[in-house]
């Protein structure tokens, strides 16, 4: 499918909203591409929006929210928008303000529901809402004791997660044997179906006994309100009439039935969505409401979003060339995109020896970048288990680059944040301090100080949280007369928004964690069969999931985009992975019509690479990855000639220029080192220099060469 090229590139979907004021329809308009526009302009039946990454989706249903309360077609108090996280139902909030529309509500399923639970409460039950459980951890774990069942952590996080998926199918723990085995679940950290439905009875004995609810019991009991109470229902359905879903398919039966049950007869709902990432099926979600949502709605209208705004055509092929393998129900409703940018940098596909050499090989093209003026912020690393981030963790310590872990406690609720807002708090009733300086004597009683630690784990963590509290405090007090109370207030608003400042570290974060977030440059890791597809996928359909996973990772990157994985898992072991089947149709067909001639990813081969284990200056046994590629300490003095080194730089820098590719897609700097200490002098020696594959040497390998006879030594046995 071809689009043709939209005007002005309006859509762009980081973009912000441009303020309108609600000057009129059309100016809400002026800025859409023309299928964002048909969004923003389809009012009296229902609507499904299939959006694919990056194009603009949110900027197509704000703008028609706006559209719609500007023509009259809309009453914005009557107006629900409903998406998944605290911080895009901020951002959707604060797009509406910039249209004009600042009475619209925009939340959560579960903030919205809470809501209308916590104002119904009183009269169907009586007395106020019961306390909510922020976590189920407690509650679940002393279940499993009045069992006399004995779990470790990760044990308990697997039931946790199970008594989660069981609550929003809206299994009861009677009919939980037979869902998991219609479903084919696995065993639960060892546990029959049986074993968890006992544990499910006592999880809910236990918070009947201490007065508490948890997330899913707020939808439920609104679903079970709406149900039996017409005068609830109809005083909800009279205050809310148009409903708009984001993410649509990530919808979960429960929250699915409280969606029907707001809308009661009524079918003025716009849902938007994208099936290829639907990567939550573990967690309830049903892509089924959306790719149905014809069936369901008799008079739906289907608009379909494909101009991507976000990635090169580069990237966006490799992407669809991805899906091009997908079966079932991933291929239905499949979006092809169309990026909108100008053409980049090819995508790379590169292999390591093992995961350690993978983590210093993306570390060393980390460092290069940010030494050519990108900022670490710029930059993500991906991958598929949280486990994987450790080694990548060590590798950009030893390179002295900052790092954010994502997907683990929401940033506001970590330990030391919350201990550092308290005392912020506490300043506030100090008088005339000055606010910038004040925070950094607060922070440094906490752990802050200016300069990082030169270590990993909890304590790099913690002082990267404090430092982003520093970074956004100078923000805020770059005001004019800013006081501590100002800046305690924004970080407070902050937090109901989850909103977290960004650090400046490259972001490591799984692809789950990544979902919805983007990046200049990506490096998805560890693309092997055994993690993407992670092993315990089996089935064709926890198959296709993977697939999704994938898709969305390759999605994130919006200018270049490497990705790579290890033949084995520790330094010197057998290389027994193989590339991801993923990247069949991607490695074998880049010439096909769907990536075209020359512009197709790049394999590099680094299998027949020879590493040493002794250094070759001094003697001494070799450590890192890197060390041992190079065949040298880093403290010992490089055989090779600098005329040499400076030739290689030269004659990389003028490849990169006439390529239009950074210098370390030419060569890193650790295999340009290398090729001028080992000095090969044919192609099979070339190849036996780490980071050297085939490609390289059908692409460089003849100039190479030349330049080595060029300044190779008159005299002397060759080292």
């Amino acid at each position: 499918m071809t689009h043709p090229a939209a005007p002005q590139t309006p859509g762009t979907s980081d973009a912000p909203a441009a303020p309108a004021a609600l000057a009129g329809p059309e100016a809400l308009l002026a800025g859409l591409d023309p299928e964002q526009r048909q969004v923003a302009e389809s009012f009296g039946t229902p609507l499904c929006v299939l959006a694919g990454a990056g194009t603009g989706k949110t900027r197509a249903i704000t703008h028609r929210i706006a559209y719609g309360v500007s023509t009259g077609q809309l009453n914005p108090r009557h107006v629900l928008a409903v998406t998944f996280t605290a911080k895009a139902a901020a951002e959707m909030r604060s797009r509406l303000r910039d249209l004009g529309v600042p009475a619209v509500q925009a939340r959560t399923f579960h903030s919205a529901a809470l809501r209308q639970l916590r104002h119904f409460w009183p009269r169907v039950v009586g007395g106020p809402v019961p306390e909510i459980l922020t976590s189920k951890y407690a509650g679940v774990g002393e279940a499993c004791r009045r069992l006399h069942l004995s779990v470790d952590r990760a044990a308990l996080r697997d039931i946790v997660a199970e008594v989660e998926w069981s609550r929003v199918s809206m299994l009861t723990p009677e009919s939980y044997p037979e869902a998991a085995a219609a479903t084919r679940r696995p065993g639960v950290a060892g546990f029959d179906a049986r074993s968890i439905s006992r544990i499910l009875t006592q999880y809910e004995e236990v918070k009947k006994e201490n007065g508490v609810i948890d997330f899913e019991d707020v939808l439920l009991h609104m679903v079970g309100f709406l149900t039996e109470r017409g005068d609830v229902a109809r005083e909800l359905r009279a205050q809310y009439k148009h409903f708009v879903v984001d993410e649509y398919q990530d919808v979960s039966a429960l929250q699915h039935a409280l969606l029907r049950l707001w809308l009661g007869t009524s079918d003025d709902l716009c849902v938007v969505g994208d099936a290829a990432q639907t990567i939550y099926t573990f967690a309830g979600a049903r892509a089924s409401y959306l790719l149905d949502f014809r069936s369901e709605f008799k008079r739906a209208r289907t608009i379909r979003l494909e101009r991507n705004y976000r990635s090169t055509p580069q990237i966006v092929r490799m992407a669809n060339t991805v899906l091009d393998g997908a079966q079932g129900r991933t291929r239905a409703g499949r979006l092809t995109l169309v990026s909108q940018r100008p053409s980049g940098p090819p995508p790379l596909v590169e292999s390591f020896p093992d995961d350690t050499a993978e983590a210093d090989g993306i570390a060393e093209r980390i460092a290069h970048l940010v030494s050519e003026g990108r900022s670490a912020a710029e930059i993500a690393i991906l991958f598929r288990t949280n486990s994987q981030s450790e080694v990548f963790e060590q590798a950009l310590t030893a390179h002295g680059i900052g790092y954010l872990v994502r997907g683990g406690d929401r940033f506001f609720e970590r330990q030391e944040v919350r201990r550092a807002l308290v005392a912020l708090r506490a300043a506030t009733r100090v008088e005339q301090l000055d606010p910038a300086r004040a925070v950094r004597d607060i922070l440094s009683q906490q752990g802050w100080a200016p300069t990082p630690p030169d270590t990993t784990g909890a304590v790099r963590d913690r002082w990267d949280s404090l430092n982003a509290l520093v970074g956004l405090t100078d923000t805020v007090t770059s005001r004019p007369g800013t006081t501590m109370v100002d800046v305690v207030r924004e970080l407070e608003e902050r937090a109901e928004a989850q909103a977290a400042p960004v650090v400046d570290g490259v972001t490591l974060a799984s692809v789950h964690a990544a979902k919805g977030l983007e990046w200049p440059v990506v490096f998805v890791v560890g693309a092997s069969d055994g993690l993407l597809p992670i092993s315990m996928a089996r089935t064709p359909a926890e198959i296709e999931e993977e697939r999704r996973l994938f898709y969305v990772a390759l999605t994130r990157a919006k200018d270049l985009l490497t990705v790579s994985w290890a033949a084995a898992r520790t330094p010197g072991a057998r290389g027994s992975r193989k590339p991801s089947r993923f990247l069949d149709g991607v490695l074998d067909h880049p010439d096909s019509p769907r990536t075209a001639p020359g512009a197709g990813p790049r394999r590099t081969g680094r299998r027949s690479a020879t590493v040493y284990a002794e250094c070759r200056v001094c003697g001494q046994g070799l450590v890192s990855a890197a060390e041992q590629r190079r065949g040298r300490h880093d403290g010992c003095p490089s055989p090779a000639g600098e005329d040499l080194l400076t030739a290689l730089r030269t004659w990389r820098r003028e490849q990169s220029a006439t390529r239009g590719v950074p210098a370390y897609a030419v060569l890193t700097d650790a295999a340009l080192e290398a090729v001028a200490e080992r000095a090969p002098r044919t192609e099979h020696e070339l190849l036996a220099v780490p980071g050297i594959g085939p490609s390289k040497v059908q692409g460089y390998g003849e100039a190479l060469l030349r330049l080595l006879a060029e300044h190779a030594p008159t005299s002397g046995a060759k080292d």
